[in-house]
């Protein structure tokens, strides 16, 4: 595992001041920012939305760190993080307000956008069944004074938050709620529960509505809501999915007819002398584009410390969209990154319905993909891994030279593929 600035920093600390042993002895250590600034920035040293960005020594030692003022912090071994859910979820489409000029739901470039995309096309009003919603909360604020009980192996501890800085992207209240949202316009595998858990004790104690803590991610064109519950106020691992929908903004449908016409009239490339793809969500393959499309230039490490993606999932993600032609690596300030290609950016360009129609053109271009999908469709089920071993041992991969290489691949092939299909309404 690579070090990184934080990894470095953070040794200095725990070396400094006994760190581990302080652990071992009571449960948990308090730290200060003006403690962690003569190391580096504690703003940069304690942000950890996900498990996928604590530093090196918290992973191995199981520990996590909770803000508990605005300058003081808790470590200790605690369970702050909560997977995602990964459920299949139809989606609901609906239509956009064809009024609207000054918002474009086809170029959605930060989670302010997103949230206001999904409060005026009504998916917020849909998703939490009240009629009429008003903006009310956002932005930063404190967190007043409470103490909650977090869970740590076996045990439990009390903390006590003062004044922490939190963060709001978005507060709307109607006749029975208010709800509180957090969006992200990338797609992970957990998140920090610190993000919904800290403005939910604000609120639950400000006002007498029910408060309803909500994810909101968007990537692709869909708006992917999910509400949560604590079952006990005062304990943050009591956290609860409550339901979760998947909304899309009405632009056309993909039928299998359009994808039948793709892949009888596709030409099949030649292979390029790219690693072939292992990163079976191709979900995240266009969601590294979009963030791509948003910055730019997104060097190696930025992608790793800030979009959870461990530095091998970065490695892999990005040579998959290398793969497509989507992404070129590009040297920039002694960094080494990723931008997207002129191609990539055309794609990137398109109304939504298109450009899945694009990303299957560029993925049935290589003959692994489309003999794949030909055989999907004969058998009218999922070929087996073998099948697709041999589909992709006659199809003259790029530097593949073991069967063991040849299987993880054939996971990419089989997940993209469905990927495929699943457009289809």
């Amino acid at each position: 595992m690579n070090k990184s600035k934080n990894d470095k920093a953070w040794e200095k600390i725990f070396e400094k001041y006994d760190i581990l042993d302080k652990i071992s002895k009571d449960g948990v250590v308090s730290i200060s920012s003006t403690e962690i600034n003569e190391f580096r920035e504690a703003r940069l040293m304690t942000k950890f939305d996900h498990h996928s960005q604590l530093p090196k020594l918290f992973v191995e030692n199981k520990l996590s760190i909770l803000p508990t003022s605005r300058g003081t912090y808790e470590i200790g071994k605690f369970e702050t993080f909560c997977d995602f859910n990964n459920d299949d979820v139809e989606i609901t489409y609906i239509d956009f307000p064809s009024f609207l000029e000054s918002i474009d739901y086809t170029d959605i470039t930060s989670e302010s956008i997103a949230i206001n995309c999904a409060f005026v096309s009504n998916i917020l009003h849909d998703f939490t069944g009240e009629e009429k919603l008003f903006p009310t909360v956002c932005g930063r604020m404190s967190s007043s004074l409470f103490d909650f009980k977090i869970n740590s192996g076996q045990k439990t501890f009390k903390i006590n938050v003062e004044n922490s800085q939190i963060e709001i992207d978005g507060g709307y209240e109607g006749d029975k709620s208010l709800n509180l949202i957090e969006a992200k316009n990338y797609i992970s595998d957990d998140f920090l529960i610190r993000q919904l858990y800290y403005p939910y004790r604000l609120w639950s104690d400000k006002i007498t509505k029910r408060v309803r803590p909500i994810f909101l991610t968007y990537s692709n064109g869909i708006f992917h809501l999910r509400e949560y519950e604590f079952t006990d106020p005062y304990l943050y691992n009591s956290i609860h999915l409550l339901q979760h929908k998947k909304y899309a903004i009405q632009e056309g449908t993909i039928n299998l007819e359009r994808i039948n016409e793709i892949l009888n009239s596709i030409k099949v490339e030649q292979e390029p002398k790219v690693p072939f793809p292992q990163a079976d969500s191709f979900e995240r393959v266009i969601n590294l584009c979009e963030l791509l499309k948003q910055r730019g230039f997104i060097s190696k490490d930025d992608i790793t410390q800030n979009y959870d993606f461990d530095y091998r999932q970065t490695d892999y993600y990005s040579n998959a969209a290398r793969y497509l032609g989507l992404v070129e690596f590009v040297n920039e300030n002694q960094q080494i990154g990723c931008s997207l290609t002129e191609e990539g950016s055309r794609i990137f360009g398109l109304p939504i319905i298109e450009r899945q129609l694009a990303f299957v053109r560029l993925i049935l271009k290589h003959s692994a993909f489309k003999k794949t999908l030909e055989l999907y469709l004969e058998k009218s089920e999922v070929p087996t891994k073998d099948e697709v071993v041999e589909i992709m041992k006659k199809s003259n991969l790029y530097n593949i030279d073991s069967t063991e290489t040849y299987k993880r691949r054939a996971s990419t092939i089989i997940s993209w593929i469905n990927w495929i299909l699943g457009l289809i309404e």
